[in-house]
């Protein structure tokens, strides 16, 4: 059945009282259409991911030319306002910017950031509140990933760093900033103990980040995600090693159903 097809019999379905406007909404949601991907040869680009999931599609550059980061973000662009490009280097952050002048590199952060004109990620973080929470400063790299995608996504957050727990004082000065968001990220190398300590004094989601910071071991970030896997604290979902990004857009779903929407801003 054609997409022209699918979408007459779903508007014929909705004028005859068969399925309300909301209903028609969700089944457009999930319907494959022709539009949907743009195939560039070496990527085919998913112009109904925002459609579908709340965000556009995100460029992992990693094992991606430049050249490749620059042509995907370029054909996003098409039908979004934004972009956001992870683990990106400086030879990515130079081909894009070339394409798209506006790009922003977060070097720390290792990613590549495109928005509307005249605004900062600032403009665009509005929505609720989502703490960041990091143990050391060594993790800041998976922090600030997480960070970024929060802020590009429109979440507003506050970022606390170095309060691990081989000084607890730090991290207890910072709770109560800390409950008042409705989720939390606890990023944590070493041992990973970080997430089972906050998950213990908050009433909100705690989604763990184990980092690959540490000594021998610490196997690279083994170590910390098995703590944080066998957390004795109820209320901990764990992210793969290192993975800001992922941590970051499962606290942007959370904090987006639970804070109240803003209206559109002319």
């Amino acid at each position: 059945m054609t997409h022209e097809r699918q979408l007459r019999e779903l508007l014929t379905e909705v004028q005859r009282g068969d399925r309300s406007v909301d209903e028609a909404l969700q089944a457009l949601k999930i319907a494959p259409t022709t539009a949907a991907g743009s195939d560039l040869g070496f990527a085919t680009v998913d112009h109904d991911r925002a459609n579908r999931c709340g965000f556009p599609e995100v460029v992992f550059c990693e094992g991606k030319t430049p050249a490749d980061a620059a042509a995907i973000a370029t054909e996003i662009l098409t039908r979004s306002d934004r972009v956001l490009l992870t683990r990106a280097g400086a030879a990515h952050h130079a081909a894009v910017q070339q394409a798209i002048p506006r790009t922003e590199f977060h070097e720390r952060a290792r990613c590549l950031t495109i928005i509307p004109e005249s605004h900062s990620l600032g403009d665009l973080a509005q929505t609720g509140h989502v703490a960041v929470v990091c143990a050391g400063t060594s993790d800041l790299p998976v922090a600030k990933e997480a960070s970024t995608t929060l802020q590009i996504a429109g979440n507003r957050v506050s970022e606390f760093t170095d309060v691990g727990v081989a000084g607890i004082h730090r991290l207890l000065d910072k709770m109560p900033q800390i409950r008042a968001a409705n989720a939390v990220v606890a990023v944590a190398g070493m041992e990973g103990a970080l997430p089972s300590v906050i998950a213990g004094l908050v009433e909100k989601p705690v989604i763990a980040v184990p980092t690959s910071v540490g000594y021998g071991a610490s196997f690279a970030g083994l170590s910390a995600l098995l703590t944080m896997l066998n957390s004795c604290a109820a209320g901990i979902g764990v992210v793969n090693i290192d993975n800001g990004f992922g941590a970051g857009y499962l606290a942007s779903q959370i904090n987006r159903s639970a804070a109240p929407q803003r209206p559109p801003q002319p």
